[in-house]
């Protein structure tokens, strides 16, 4: 029995979840959020939500755990939200925004020119004497995600000098250089 998926999601105060036709709709303080799912029954009762199984089929058994995990994120989500910040390293390395089009220079020939999805709230600071930062922030962690990784995609850390985008936190391996 998977050990995630057997657990139950607790529901917390001014959260509603409603199933219907294979459809979970998650409505909370931030927002509202759906995801679709199969191959196994959610029940909500009691203030919690239940994901069960009817068989030990692998794809029931790989869902299971998986869709127990989504409906906490939704929760999580609608409740506090999620914020992933990168920090851009390097000589030259610049953030802004106008809206939501976030303007990187990251020492190319151009600046990279990005429209961030209106789910996301795009924040870029820069403060003298240290690195950008562009803080994303939203409700859903799976698209939260993919725009992170889509702007560190530009330019991921190198391990000799640890330029490049990277997550505030993150820790980059570093190198030693040739020996002269």
């Amino acid at each position: 029995m998977s050990r995630i998926g057997k657990s139950p999601v607790v529901i917390p105060a001014g959260v509603t979840v409603e199933v219907a036709n294979g459809i979970i709709t998650v409505k909370g303080k931030n927002g509202q959020l759906t995801q679709e799912f199969s191959d196994v029954t959610v029940t909500v009762e009691d203030g919690q939500v239940q994901v069960e199984r009817s068989s030990d089929h692998k794809d029931q058994r790989a869902k299971h755990g998986l869709y127990r995990s989504l409906i906490n994120n939704m929760i999580i989500g609608v409740t506090d939200g999620f914020t992933k910040s990168l920090e851009l390293v390097g000589v030259g390395y610049r953030a802004s925004n106008q809206g939501q089009k976030l303007d990187l220079a990251l020492g190319y020939s151009h600046n990279i020119v990005l429209e961030i999805a209106s789910e996301v709230v795009l924040e870029t600071i820069s403060e003298k004497g240290k690195n950008p930062i562009v803080k994303l922030t939203s409700i859903d962690k799976q698209l939260l995600g993919q725009v992170a990784a889509k702007i560190r995609g530009f330019r991921k850390p190198e391990p000799y000098k640890g330029k490049g985008v990277k997550y505030v936190g993150e820790v980059v391996r570093r190198k030693a250089g040739k020996s002269a």
